[in-house]
């Protein structure tokens, strides 16, 4: 996630070079001890054991010296596995990067692991300039970080399972999308969990519905007899029994992971208010409009706690995906979506900063005068979140909260009248 510095820290003076060409089972890896031109070559499998005797007859060989690696990943369990040990400092090499060179230097597409693991290794020595030392933050910080990241992938599963579970209702049992507005709730899953067609929730009594209803937090008797009442009047979508069956099981499966899935996002989400909130820096991102629970304790992971991180705010937008790409040839000049960055990042500032248009009246102004010059709802969202950026990272800097009149106040010094007259303040 944010564990990569952007800053150049100091290096230690290096006993070593070493490249390491991951794979699933066995790592392809090139050595080269610092002042030496001869390199060696060799595999290693992917086990705690083999690393760890691997690693530990690197460390004796080199009396302990600073050993500089170079991954093409910057997370995945071979980088956890090596970040374990302090003399090793691993700089992940983009993907993008080593596809170039290897490109470059070898026009015929040759292409196996020892030969990727000479070309990070090229990397490493004479272009380490460009990539970034991994330096792990806090732990405090790196367990929101974790905790985040896993909550999003539980709801993109969530949502994928979603998806298929309307796709399958909607063949046989379309009423149950118009009876409820969401069916990926613990009411809809139950509900199909027991009755899982039109046929079986029709003979179902409604003394019974109204009841199970009630256990799931459904107690508006107007709503009830509307749903039931629907319930009562809808007509099969289809006849044919050998795909009811087939969709009917098929979504029963669905409503089960869904379930599942709604339970593990619930746990995780009190393990990350609870983690957020130890947090010492939480008070900042707390304070921010429209953060809450959810996307506070995101936006504090993006940050993290090494202010040294980030030399500047425009570093943030870059590494986030925020800044767009400009690119100049000759007389052209275009400016482009930069898709070159962690989604989970930028997706947290575009997010965010879509909330923040409903309660921040600076952050609404901003983006309906971007909307009137014709940019599209989303390009207004990163415009708003571009500047968003500057905002929080003056406060994560100087480790205050956010204040929303302070900063229209400051926009009045700056007379920005668009803004200013939409928020209800006049120029002066």
């Amino acid at each position: 996630m944010s564990e990569m510095t952007v800053g150049r820290p100091a290096e230690p003076e290096f006993v070593a070079f070493l490249a390491i060409d991951w794979a699933d089972q066995k790592h392809a890896w090139s050595l080269q001890p610092a002042g030496k031109g001869q390199r060696e070559r060799g595999e290693v499998e992917h086990s705690p054991e083999a690393v760890e005797a691997w690693i530990g007859g690197l460390t004796q060989r080199f009396a302990g010296g600073a050993i500089a690696v170079a991954v093409e990943q910057s997370r995945g369990a071979l980088v956890f596995m090596l970040s374990k040990y302090e003399n090793l400092h691993i700089y992940p090499v983009p993907p993008t990067m080593s596809a170039g060179i290897r490109k470059a230097f070898y026009a015929s597409g040759d292409k196996d692991d020892p030969l990727d693991a000479g070309v990070l290794l090229e990397i490493l020595l004479k272009h380490r300039e460009r990539l970034r030392r991994l330096s792990p933050d806090t732990e405090a910080t790196r367990r929101v970080q974790n905790l985040v990241e896993e909550r999003r992938h539980l709801v993109d599963e969530k949502t994928a399972h979603n998806n298929r579970m309307v796709a399958n209702l909607k063949i046989y049992f379309p009423q149950i999308l118009q009876v409820f507005e969401k069916v990926d709730t613990t009411l809809v899953c139950e509900l199909l969990q027991t009755w899982p067609t039109l046929a079986a929730l029709q003979q179902a009594r409604p003394a019974r519905l109204r009841k199970f209803m009630h256990q799931h937090h459904c107690r508006g008797e107007e709503m009830i007899q509307k749903r039931l009442e629907q319930i009562r009047t809808a007509i099969p979508a289809i006849q044919d029994a050998p795909v009811m069956e087939a969709k009917a099981t098929a979504v029963q499966v669905s409503a089960r992971l869904i379930l599942v899935l709604l339970e593990g996002i619930k746990d995780l989400e009190r393990r990350i208010e609870e983690a957020a909130a130890a947090h010492p820096d939480f008070f900042i991102f707390d304070s921010l409009p429209g953060a809450g629970l959810v996307m506070a304790p995101r936006l504090l992971g993006v940050f993290g706690s090494q202010r040294e991180r980030y030399a500047n705010a425009c570093e943030v937008q870059v590494c986030t995906g925020i800044a767009p790409i400009r690119v100049s040839s000759g007389q052209s000049r275009r400016v482009l979506f930069r898709r070159g960055c962690p989604k989970f990042l930028r997706q947290t500032f575009h997010e965010w900063a879509g909330h923040t248009i409903a309660h921040s009246e600076w952050a609404r102004a901003f983006y309906l005068q971007q909307r009137a010059r014709g940019k599209g709802r989303h390009a207004a969202i990163r415009s708003l979140a571009f500047k968003w950026i500057r905002i929080v990272f003056r406060c994560w800097k100087d480790r205050v909260k956010y204040d929303e009149n302070l900063y229209k106040a400051s926009l009045e010094l700056r007379k920005a009248p668009a803004v200013l007259k939409a928020c209800g303040v006049a120029a002066r």
